[in-house]
């Protein structure tokens, strides 16, 4: 794959419910080491979109390109074997279970029929430090005692551990305080800067412009905006979120 070419590129996706039609032809493209925003109103078809791309709910037609080959994700094992791993709003985290026994749910380290405690730990420890996370004392603290911040940042860095090479946030900073929202929106960024892809969905528009490189924008299942941050404005933005400006110039 050529070193400028986007991870996933995703052509002319479709997606109905019976009678009732929920992506129109959708195009996207998303980059290794960049952050593409992905936002929309509500019930513009963003959920939907992240469903195919988890493999929950395959696409009825299009093209999903991922690495460089052509790919029909039809379920989530295919679509995490492949490198994508989702970090959903409610984070699938065990509070009664500690950080290394989060990270390592379901694929856990074993040395002589026992649990690999040692190893387990070390791994833990070496993901987080990768991402310059300070915020955790001790990696054998139990979830139930994290912040808002601390869990977001737990659920990421599994993601990280599992070697994702696309790494989809589903509202990573909703209900999040000013502090704990730049702790995750830095952890983004030090996600994209080791050559990982993000595509991040967000209603919070400042959170967007602080992070993303690229901003694509659902209207009624429709793609109307796909540009990169730097050339565009806020109010641009919210012109194509609620339909009142269109977008002429697809992205290079």
């Amino acid at each position: 794959m050529a070193e400028d070419a986007p991870l996933l590129e995703l052509t002319d996706v479709k997606k109905a419910f019976g009678p009732v039609t929920v992506l129109r032809g959708v195009h996207l493209s998303v980059y290794p080491g960049k952050v593409t925003a992905l936002v929309g109103d509500n019930g513009a078809g963003k959920s939907t979109l992240i469903k195919g791309l988890a493999g929950v709910q395959p696409y009825d037609s299009g093209t999903v390109v991922f690495n460089g080959h052509e790919v029909n994700l039809t379920n989530p094992r295919h679509a995490a074997s492949l490198g994508i791993e989702v970090v959903y709003q409610d984070l699938a985290l065990c509070d009664n279970l500690d950080i290394v026994q989060n990270m390592f749910l379901g694929r856990e380290e074993t040395s002589g029929g026992f649990f690999d405690e040692g190893v387990m730990e070390r791994r833990t420890s070496e993901v987080l430090r990768s991402l310059s996370v300070r915020t955790v004392e001790s990696v054998r603290q139990k979830v139930s005692s994290l912040s808002g911040g601390q869990r977001q940042t737990v659920a990421i860095a599994r993601a990280v551990l599992k070697e994702a090479k696309l790494v989809i946030l589903d509202e990573p900073t909703a209900a999040l305080g000013v502090a704990q929202t730049e702790q995750v929106l830095n952890l983004v960024k030090r996600l994209a800067e080791q050559g990982v892809a993000v595509l991040i969905i967000s209603h919070n528009l400042a959170d967007v412009f602080k992070v993303a490189d690229f901003v694509s924008v659902l209207y009624l299942g429709e793609m109307v905006a796909d540009v990169p941050i730097a050339e565009t404005s806020y109010d641009d933005v919210v012109g194509y979120i609620t339909g009142s400006k269109t977008y002429e110039r697809a992205r290079a």
